[in-house]
């Protein structure tokens, strides 16, 4: 069954543009999100969660519509944003006892686990919380209520490597089971190469590709090439940029004919955004 089913999914605002924006994400896995900043990341998170209204498309959730059962599929929702500011000057007892309200199935003895695996005092004011341990919050709050699908957008922002490895250990218990699934944007594309099962790449507002982890980065070769051999390639390069050795440059696999004296080898998450914004620059 799907968890999270994003059907051609359109926003348009005065300066940037949504464009069907369509990826599916099955229970019991971990998506990676990413893209540039303005690439559309943030946008989407909030049309799934119906913050932002459609222009056109649908966003469904286990099968069912988020804009005709907000209340009931909010239930069943976790979210953590890396960068929400609380009300400063409570305490943490006091900020949680109003948020548990609104969740029927909301489960202290969970909530209280991660205070203690977080390290979390609850009687420290939210103003004494490290951006990190806010992001811990976040998370706690996130994880107590019995959801089913949990929307992280950059959830381990200010936290340092220890930590955030510590929540990736924490994303794949979660997930183990079958029955929760993590859509995850991040900047920190090692963080995915070390938790996520699939790959969604947005860029300019537009999916440049949504598939399985491995397959994702296997459909793109890094070549290095002595200078004299950049014409073989150049037209079919994503991007490029040139060096003391020759070039270095992103195309797509299917493009790269092996049988050129050229080196190639699978790129990794970050080194294809990179060449994908580079290629944003070379044609502005």
């Amino acid at each position: 069954m799907l968890s999270l089913d994003v059907k051609q999914v359109s926003k348009k605002y005065d300066t940037f543009e949504l464009k069907e924006v369509s990826f599916q994400l099955e229970k019991g896995y971990i998506m990676g999100f990413i893209g540039a900043n303005g690439a559309g990341k943030t946008t989407t998170i909030k049309l799934i969660l119906n913050m932002i209204r459609i222009d056109s498309g649908e966003v469904q959730i286990l099968g069912k519509n988020i804009a005709e059962h907000e209340l009931e599929l909010k239930q069943i929702i976790g979210c953590a944003f890396g960068d929400v500011e609380f009300y400063s000057r409570s305490k943490i007892k006091t900020l949680t006892d109003v948020i548990k309200r609104f969740y029927k199935n909301w489960n202290d003895d969970t909530y209280y686990s991660y205070l203690r695996r977080f390290k979390l005092d609850e009687n420290k004011k939210i103003s004494q919380l490290s951006t990190g341990m806010k992001v811990k919050y976040n998370l706690a709050l996130a994880l107590s209520h019995g959801a089913k699908l949990l929307i992280l957008d950059e959830p381990t922002s200010g936290l340092d490597p220890v930590a955030r490895d510590n929540l990736l250990e924490i994303f794949q218990e979660l997930v183990s089971e079958g029955e929760i699934s993590i859509l995850f944007s991040t900047h920190i594309t090692t963080d995915l190469e070390k938790c996520a099962d699939f790959i969604t790449f947005i860029e300019n507002g537009r999916i440049v590709k949504s598939a399985e982890k491995e397959e994702f980065v296997a459909s793109y070769r890094l070549l290095n090439g002595k200078e004299n051999q950049l014409n073989e390639v150049k037209d079919k390069l994503i991007s490029y940029k040139k060096n003391s050795f020759g070039f270095t440059g992103l195309i797509h696999a299917e493009d790269f004919d092996p049988g050129l004296e050229i080196n190639a080898v699978i790129p990794s998450l970050e080194e294809i955004m990179i060449y994908f914004a580079k290629k944003e620059a070379m044609y502005v």
